[in-house]
């Protein structure tokens, strides 16, 4: 009965709009404090407790280098770069827009702060070349979706943590889903363009001496992430430790070389990260004491049975979890998601004998792809906020894009080799 007062509690706080981490805390204060058998100072050691691990030091190393990246002037050198690699497509600047995304999105740790630079930066430029602003509203969104799943998305680190799976393989895991979205994506672009008569922005393919030029500028950023995985991968530093060195490289790159990061700068990035971590930490804190809960309550077992009950089959299961989390993912961030489903869903992942790190991907496939659509869709909020875009329109727009996206779903969930095949080399 404590369970079910604390859910309905939770429920009607994410109705009224109060923030994730405030609504768990009170919907765990209710179950401590209605439930006569469990001392309400589990619920502080447990809040506490989640915050003491030293993996989750990865997460504000990962923050502060996306914030770094704004005051570099690597993001505009890679503009360039896509800008030759994809700009003779038709939709082209529509195409360097989901290309810039997927070379930034893993640097950038945040869906949300991807969405808005590029907003900010891109969808000015495509509306002058005569794009539809819902149109690039929409593309600029569904290019952000990539962030969380390119390595090194702080989703993955979560996923790893919450699910004790290696985060270096989910790093790896990553990399083919996220490349098949941006392929996915592109495609889409491509035939609305085609339909439209949306001109490409170059007339003619890269040349050598182009991809040579604008090379030079994006080769920072590419280093940058071949620093990451392959010092994961090789066992050279763990992913605290790549995003320590990661830190240190962008400080030397904006300062030395390209010389336009300033002390004041860095000071503003780790302000902005301090910020930015607290609310993710709050978040995984309130979330994992929550997780505790259902465990204690044997609810995961639970819905073990259940699961079980309907079908033994795993991609039965796995195609009713798709459609769980993305009815989930409309209307709860992704990040908290991760932290109280993994928990209850892990025993029946366990006992369909499905790899943790497939069943990863694809929770945190869907949970992204919630984040473009209503109610609650916050990439879809960003967006249409910066841009000025009515949400009707914006919806309109998304849809070849969302069905884009939702046919890589279906491919990582049907095959997993796609995820499986990199961290098993």
């Amino acid at each position: 009965m404590s369970v079910a007062i604390a859910c309905l509690v939770l429920i009607f706080c994410f109705l009224i709009n109060v923030p994730i981490f405030i609504s768990v805390l009170v919907a765990l204060l209710t179950y401590f404090f209605s439930s006569g058998d469990v001392s309400p100072l589990i619920a502080v050691q447990r809040i506490i407790g989640a915050g003491e691990n030293v993996t989750l030091l990865a997460i504000p190393f990962f923050i502060l280098l996306g914030n770094l990246l704004n005051y570099t002037g690597i993001t505009r050198r890679m503009l360039k770069f896509t800008e030759v690699l994809s700009g003779h497509y038709p939709g082209g600047l529509a195409q360097s827009n989901v290309l810039l995304s997927t070379m930034m999105g893993g640097l950038s740790a945040s869906n949300l702060a991807d969405c808005a630079m590029l907003s900010k930066m891109l969808v000015p430029e495509m509306t002058k070349l005569g794009y539809n602003r819902a149109f690039s509203a929409a593309v600029t969104a569904a290019g952000s979706l990539i962030t969380p799943i390119i390595p090194p998305g702080i989703a993955l680190i979560i996923y790893g943590f919450v699910a004790d799976v290696s985060i270096g393989k989910m790093f790896m895991a990553a990399i083919i889903p996220g490349l098949m979205c941006c392929v996915a994506l592109m495609v889409a672009i491509y035939l609305v363009a085609r339909k439209r008569g949306y001109k490409p922005a170059r007339s003619h393919g890269p040349t050598l001496p182009e991809l040579w030029e604008t090379g030079k500028g994006a080769i920072s950023a590419l280093l940058l992430v071949l620093v990451i995985i392959g010092g994961i991968r090789f066992g050279i530093f763990t992913p605290t430790e790549a995003g320590a060195v990661a830190v240190l490289y962008v400080i030397i790159v904006g300062t030395l070389f390209y010389r336009e990061m300033k002390m004041k700068d860095i000071a503003s990035s780790f302000l902005e990260t301090a910020r930015s971590t607290a609310g993710v930490m709050l978040i995984i804190m309130t979330c994992s004491a929550l997780a505790w809960v259902l465990t204690n309550e044997q609810i995961a077992q639970g819905v073990a049975e259940t699961m079980t009950g309907i079908s033994d089959n795993p991609y039965v299961f796995l195609m009713i979890v798709n459609l769980v989390l993305l009815v989930l993912g409309m209307f709860i961030e992704g990040n908290a998601a991760i932290i109280v489903l993994v928990p209850l869903l892990m025993p029946t992942v366990k006992l369909m004998n499905i790899d943790p790190i497939h069943f990863g991907l694809v929770m945190i496939l869907n949970l992204a792809i919630g984040c473009l659509t209503p109610p609650m869709g916050t990439v879809m909020f960003v967006a249409t906020s910066i841009t000025g875009v009515k949400i009707s329109e914006f919806i309109r727009e998304v849809v070849p894009l969302f069905a884009a996206l939702i046919v890589v779903l279906l491919m990582i969930t049907f095959i997993p080799a796609l995820t499986t095949f990199l961290p098993s080399l």
